[in-house]
């Protein structure tokens, strides 16, 4: 039988995690304050409405793709499969980085129809809202960098602590998806 204090400790809730949701929470609070500005400045008027280019629903495909190689890596890594686990994660990485340049394409694409950063209050919007996306899937590639770092430098050993803090990789990293999928078909239903 284990002893009250194993008890309290295997109950105990992660701090790291609770860090992290409230992070999270905080994200979503800021990205709702830009959604809601968008819908009240597009009633003001001078509005320009513009077709949002296709490159964008790419990369929205690259990022829905990331989520499932990194799912794949972390199963890999709780059933002990080392190989499935760094390949998927690197996988990752690399559609992460795919995602940010897409990102850039969709920008010089809303460059190339006119909807430029000063145009008009509409495209601004994109760019920012679109620009603090990426800005934050740069930090879950900063930390799946570090991710990366302990595959292939630390010999495989799936301990509970490598796995507590491979899950907080996890959950950014989906929630930076859930975002964008949130943050595109908001873009969608809002007539960009």
């Amino acid at each position: 039988m284990s002893s009250a204090a194993e008890r309290y400790n295997q109950s105990k809730i992660n701090p790291q995690k609770v860090a992290l949701w409230i992070a999270i929470a905080s994200m979503v609070m800021v990205f709702g304050a830009f959604t809601s500005a968008y819908i009240v400045r597009r009633a003001a008027g001078n509005w320009l409405e513009f077709k949002l280019p296709d490159v964008f629903f790419v990369s929205t495909a690259v990022i829905l793709l990331s989520s499932i190689t990194l799912h794949l890596s972390y199963t890999g890594f709780k059933a002990g499969n080392e190989k499935r686990y760094k390949l998927m994660m690197i996988a990752t990485a690399v559609l992460g980085l795919a995602f940010i340049v897409l990102q850039y394409k969709g920008w010089e694409a809303l460059n190339e129809i006119g909807a430029t950063f000063t145009v008009n209050p509409s495209s601004s919007f994109i760019y920012v809202i679109s620009g603090l996306h990426a800005a934050h899937v740069l930090g879950g590639i900063a930390a799946l960098g570090v991710a990366l770092t302990h595959a292939f430098i630390l010999p495989y050993k799936p301990t509970l602590r490598r796995r507590q803090r491979f899950e907080l990789v996890v959950q950014y990293w989906h929630f930076v998806d859930l975002l964008w999928v949130y943050l595109i078909i908001f873009f969608m239903l809002n007539g960009s």
